[in-house]
């Protein structure tokens, strides 16, 4: 099984040129029988990660059978957001369970913040020349 993933930045908004790359790359979310692939954005600066309310919907969830909530800031702060736990597969590396703010907001991207994409994954960005490279945390030894 590998243990390092290349992923290139992609240009999100061509009409800003060099500043319309973004780093974004392809996740599998499972929750029971449903999955959906998907584009996800690696932000160093969110401390969360945020599920935006169609991918929750499309992967099962029923908004008023998530009990526990949380207080998003920002520009999402106006929404509500629920606590959802989904597995996630990154490239070829084994599936991991990450915790999401599953929000309300429909305009906003799939999102993978320091709680806790960060915290189960080791990245190194190469912006100047627009790749990134994921590998999954270290296991300790027992």
């Amino acid at each position: 099984m590998p243990r390092v993933e290349q992923f290139p930045f992609v240009n999100a908004d061509k009409t800003l040129g060099e500043a319309g790359f973004r780093p974004q790359m392809p996740i599998t979310l499972a929750n029971q029988q449903c999955s959906i692939t998907t584009s996800a954005l690696l932000d160093t600066g969110a401390t969360v990660n945020v599920l935006p309310y169609q991918i929750g919907i499309d992967l099962g969830y029923v908004w008023e059978r998530q009990t526990a909530t949380l207080n998003l800031t920002g520009n999402l702060a106006e929404y509500e957001a629920r606590v959802v736990v989904i597995e996630a597969i990154v490239a070829q590396f084994e599936p991991v369970q990450l915790v999401f703010a599953w929000t309300k907001a429909v305009q906003v991207p799939l999102i993978l913040g320091q709680v806790n994409f960060f915290m189960e994954f080791d990245v190194c960005f190469y912006r100047s020349q627009l790749y990134f490279v994921v590998s999954p945390k270290k296991k300790n030894p027992q």
